[in-house]
């Protein structure tokens, strides 16, 4: 269980407003631009003010579009970027001017690829990622939330290669890092509030355990923290109501998933909410903040920490430099 912090407020959080809807994760390249892409199928470039002067309003521009649904991002050393699209699959687009995607999967284990959620990159050119669910498609997360079936996965391609399954029967899989040494890859259960560890090298190599669990919120994507631990984005708080629903038989499950899908969408809770945890799973510091809803995104750049959601018009920054006095 990760090590107890008190809570520590955001400083301000600056809006950037894209002109679209969901811009579900954030990531930046080399010259810290932040990327991003939302729910039309545009990927946006975002250059943001320079540290300490929000007053020059951002610069946003796009840079490819995907023809479907981009969530996850990663930037590769070559400057393209990786495209997990929830329609279209694992995707490589070329931000520098060519409009060209190229589909790397889609598909693993003989099955279409759908709802592609996060990837990262390996320095031998590996790609991780995830899908979150085999049951749900993005319009219905909140169904496999609710109903608690294990169907997410951890897939791997290697170069030249087809993708295959390393770890199964995780619970809506979302983010996934890699070790600052690539020794293991952690995925963030959504579902189960845990990040679960795959272990690449040593001698637990091709072993699976947790890495962090009872996490004080459902974590979504991650990125690596420069103190070598990782950022968490989570996109709610913990809900004990739901807590015990997990608890209850599959049949109550998947009735109140039935009833869940006739409802309006729920609204986004608890605010501006992510953790950062070491590299053993301990957390180090959990912000909160308000003026932004359903964090489903993070990433820092020098002393700039960015945010993303699956339901804002905007991503959100904000200078960690200032000071964060306890909440």
């Amino acid at each position: 269980m990760p090590t107890a912090t008190a809570p520590a407020a955001l400083p301000p959080l600056h809006r950037v407003e894209l002109g679209g809807t969901g811009p579900e994760d954030v990531v930046f390249d080399g010259s810290g631009r932040l990327l991003a892409g939302v729910a039309d199928g545009r990927v946006l470039r975002i250059d943001l003010p320079e540290a300490g002067g929000p007053d020059r309003p951002a610069e946003v521009s796009e840079v490819g579009r995907t023809g479907g649904r981009p969530l996850g991002l990663e930037v590769l050393p070559d400057d393209r970027l990786l495209v997990c699209d929830a329609q279209r699959g694992l995707l490589r687009l070329d931000p520098g001017g060519k409009a060209d995607v190229e589909v790397l999967a889609d598909s693993v284990a003989g099955a279409p690829l759908r709802f592609c959620s996060n990837a990262v990159a390996a320095s031998d050119g590996t790609v991780y990622f995830t899908v979150s669910s085999r049951r749900h498609g993005l319009d219905d997360w909140l169904s496999d939330i609710i109903e608690h079936r294990p169907t997410g996965l951890l897939a791997r391609l290697a170069p030249g290669g087809e993708p295959e399954v390393v770890l199964d029967g995780l619970q809506f899989a979302n983010g996934v890092a890699l070790a600052p040494d690539e020794s293991f890859v952690t995925v963030a259960e959504t579902g189960a509030r845990r990040l679960t560890r795959l272990w690449l090298t040593g001698p637990a190599a091709g072993c699976r355990d947790t890495l962090a669990d009872g996490l004080p919120g459902f974590p979504d994507n991650m990125s690596r923290s420069p103190g070598g631990g990782f950022w968490v984005a989570l996109a709610g708080p913990r809900m004990p109501p739901l807590e015990w629903l997990h608890r209850a038989a599959p049949r109550v499950r998947r009735a109140v998933a039935a009833t869940a899908r006739r409802l309006p969408p729920p609204p986004a809770l608890g605010g501006a909410r992510v953790v950062e945890v070491d590299a053993y799973g301990g957390v180090v510091r959990e912000l909160r903040g308000r003026g932004y809803r359903m964090v489903t995104g993070v990433a820092q750049h020098g002393g700039r920490l960015a945010l993303g959601s699956l339901q804002e018009g905007a991503v959100a920054w904000c200078d960690l430099r200032e000071p964060e006095p306890s909440i």
